[in-house]
């Protein structure tokens, strides 16, 4: 039998496999009925061509899962194919061949049984399932729709494509034309290949077509908005080129123009010599850079700030001292230690100026010192309102960078000036009054210590000469009023402390709060509330209720909170009423308004007994009191200390005990008790870490009253630090504490008697309700706290 007739006896057995050459193909599917040219370059493939018979020339076309693979594998293969028939057979200029080849039938791929020098596989030819009816002729009419609205929108489409697909009937060889045609890729065009079932092939072809149709018209809109975007700015590129033509006409370059702006506003600006020829060198540059060059921008940018800057831009000075006492007085109640200093300086100012028309009286370098809410920063703009000055404010807290104060240099890409010149810019004005607020929260980290970089700004003798990294030019700041605030002054640096005129500012009292509530809060709470129309009367009862027992500060911060929650309360009235009513805000309605008190005053209840004596602390929020228990009981003769306690404070302790057990004969105490009794000694509030050696006479006078049964006399507070000889020593912080304690309702106070200098700052008033006692040694601390 020869081969061609086994083939034949072969093919016409249903199911049994075919021995076929499979040839792989790159980046296309075949489809039955369909007759694509095949370019042959590969060897292999080269070789499957050339071991064709004359007749009979059938082979197995099967797609590459990835077309990017030369020689592919059996893996890199899909199982899917076409039984195809070579048509014709043409040799190319360069060796390689082309084929004709029309695809017949579906295929699959049941083993390989060859793979050099050429693919060979058992194929098995597999039957399409087609049923005609209803559902098949609509998807084959919906298919044919999207098709001629997918002719109109796909550019690789025309017109003669409708004709083809019209004269096919057969929904299955339909389905293969168009996929055939359609320009999707090779994974899409595979599934519709390996479908055998003609109606889920017509359901899948049609959602692919409308992909298609959506990709494009898709694509169409982009491209169509690019288009529009490139239009515009071709067209504003020539009218930007016809306009510099224009101007080039008229001898009005915009570079010129440019340019001579620049050496206008040089020549019209105050600065320096020095400033000047810099400017002018660098304006010389700029004439040489391109426009397009990023260097331009650098230079052009450097010269804005040097012709910006305002050199020798002076605000006048109110130089009427009355009227900037009154204006002081307007903004602020009390403070006066801080309005007098404002005023010495514009009465020196101004007797200055009638002798000498031309001098200059160096700006002040003041440091507000208190605790928060006490009007530190608020008191900065009402001098600068006083003296007819622009204001400026930055806040160091948290800054850690060096150049934050002195800039960046120019040879880093967006480098700016140092918030100093940034602010003398912004104000106009060489002269402003320049906040440095929160100076002690400075911090410093591997980019500097910006505590340095000021030094030599807040330094009358340097700042007329401040260079900046970014101007790199002298700039005077010797006529600004620096005013730095700070809650503390330990953490500020020492040489910059010093470069500073501290000005204290303590608490209020309460007679100081009542009036800042009536004068200032009050009022402007009630219009930010909207009840300017609004009948509403705050009974002095009612504010000092709110001050007693719903606030607990220095300042006046939580007093104005407390206000404001008040005011909101009766807004709401007022808006849900529709007839006007009267408010009186007397104490019982503070209690409506606010709920119950926060703070009691129970000072009499907690120091009723023997072991109890109560000191003042000062803290970086103003002064407090401060309760020191003491207890015994049986044991042998051990101190313990809680509470949260500094080792100063422990120590102080320890020296107080020392004190008592060696002079225990003369205060009539008896030795054997310290062989027996423990002694605990504790401070409350013990969440709160204490420490100090100012507790040292509390601490004492406890112990003391204890041992000896006797309770401290009531109303009375003391502080300082003794020795282990019984004397008692100054302490600091004497006002805020007294404040404290005239806060607490407390009426006398023991004080060392280095400290009766003190009495200076605090107010007559406190003076006249308060009782003070100055004491030198311990002996006289207990004669007059201890009850006889």
């Amino acid at each position: 039998m020869t081969e061609e007739i086994k083939d034949n006896v072969m093919d016409s057995i249903p199911g049994v496999p075919e021995i076929l050459p499979i040839m792989p193909l790159r980046n296309t599917v075949l489809f039955p009925q369909q007759v694509i040219p095949i370019y042959v370059g590969r060897e292999r493939s080269l070789k499957l061509v050339d071991d064709l018979p004359e007749t009979r020339r059938r082979i197995v076309v099967v797609a590459q899962r990835d077309g990017s693979v030369e020689l592919p594998d059996k893996e890199d293969l899909y199982e899917w194919g076409t039984i195809a028939q070579v048509l014709k057979v043409f040799n190319m200029p360069d060796g390689s061949k082309s084929a004709i080849v029309q695809g017949l039938e579906r295929a699959r791929i049941q083993s390989y049984i060859q793979h050099e020098p050429y693919f060979k596989g058992a194929i098995l030819k597999v039957q399409e399932t087609y049923e005609p009816g209803i559902e098949i002729d609509a998807l084959v009419a919906n298919l044919r729709q999207l098709y001629i609205k997918l002719i109109k929108v796909a550019p690789y489409l025309t017109e003669e494509h409708t004709n083809i697909l019209s004269n096919i009937q057969h929904p299955g060889r339909l389905v293969d034309r168009a996929m055939h045609l359609v320009n999707v890729p090779v994974t899409e065009k595979q599934e519709i290949l390996e479908q055998l079932n003609v109606k889920v092939r017509l359901e899948r072809a049609t959602i692919i077509v409308n992909k298609e149709i959506q990709r494009i018209e898709l694509g169409e809109m982009i491209q169509s908005e690019v288009q529009d975007e490139i239009s515009k700015t071709q067209r504003d590129y020539f009218l930007r080129e016809q306009l510099k033509a224009i101007r080039k006409e008229l001898g009005e370059d915009e570079g010129t123009m440019e340019m001579k702006e620049l050496e206008e506003k040089i020549a019209k600006s105050k600065m320096t010599e020095e400033a000047r020829k810099v400017a002018e060198k660098e304006l010389d540059r700029l004439q040489k850079i391109p426009p397009a060059s990023p260097e331009y921008t650098v230079s052009r940018t450097y010269l804005d700030w040097l012709v910006e800057l305002p050199w020798g831009t002076l605000t006048n000075d109110n130089m009427d001292v009355k009227e900037a006492k009154d204006i002081l007085d307007e903004d602020h109640y009390g403070l006066d230690k801080v309005k007098d200093r404002v005023i010495e300086y514009l009465a020196v100012r101004k007797l200055k100026e009638q002798v000498e028309k031309d001098s200059a009286v160096k700006g002040p370098i003041l440091c507000f010192v208190g605790p928060p809410g006490v009007g530190k920063t608020s008191m900065g703009k009402s001098i600068a309102r006083a003296m007819g000055r622009k204001f400026v404010r930055i806040s160091l807290g948290g800054v850690r960078d060096e150049a934050e104060i002195r800039g960046h240099r120019r040879t880093y890409i967006g480098a700016l000036p140092g918030r100093i010149i940034q602010n003398i810019r912004k104000s106009g004005s060489s002269n402003p009054i320049f906040m440095l607020d929160e100076i002690d929260k400075v911090g410093a980290d591997f980019r500097g210590d910006p505590s340095s970089a000021l030094l030599e700004v807040l330094d009358p003798e340097q700042n007329n000469t401040f260079s900046d990294h970014y101007l790199e030019v002298n700039y005077d700041l010797s006529k600004v009023m620096f005013i730095a605030t700070a809650n503390m002054n330990d953490t500020i640096l020492p040489a910059l402390r010093d470069r500073m005129e501290m000005l204290e500012f303590s608490g209020y009292i309460e007679e100081e709060k009542l009036n800042i509530a009536k004068t200032f809060l009050i009022p402007k709470q009630i219009k930010e509330h909207g009840l300017s129309m609004t009948k509403i009367e705050f009974k002095d009862t009612a504010i000092r209720v709110i001050i007693a027992h719903y606030t607990r500060e220095a300042g006046v911060r939580n007093l104005e909170r407390e206000i404001a929650n008040i005011c909101r309360k009766v807004a709401r009235d007022v808006a849900g009423r529709k007839k006007k009513k009267s408010y009186i805000i007397d104490a019982k309605m503070v209690e409506t308004l606010l709920g119950p008190q926060k703070f009691f005053v129970d000072i009499a209840e907690r120091a009723s007994r023997p072991g109890v004596a109560i000191g003042l602390a000062w803290t970086a929020v103003g002064g407090d009191i401060l309760f020191i228990e003491a207890t015994g009981m049986k044991g042998t003769g051990k101190l313990q200390l809680t509470g949260q306690l500094g080792d100063i404070m422990k120590e102080s302790a320890e020296a107080a005990m020392s004190y008592i057990r060696s002079n225990s004969k003369e205060l009539g105490i008896d030795e054997k008790i310290f062989a027996n009794t423990d002694i605990h000694i504790h401070v409350p509030a013990g969440a709160i870490p204490k420490d100090g050696p100012s507790a040292g006479v509390t601490i004492l006078s406890a112990v003391y009253s204890l041992l000896k049964q006797k309770k401290v006399k009531d109303k009375l507070a003391m502080t300082g630090e003794i020795t282990l000889r019984g004397a008692v020593l100054p302490v600091g912080g004497v006002k805020e504490k007294v404040l404290a304690a005239h806060r607490a309702g407390l009426t006398r106070v023991i004080l060392p008697e280095q400290n009766s200098k003190d009495l200076v700052e605090i107010s007559k008033q406190i003076q006249k309700e308060m009782k003070f006692d100055f004491v030198k040694e311990m002996s006289e601390v207990l004669d007059l706290a201890i009850c006889k």
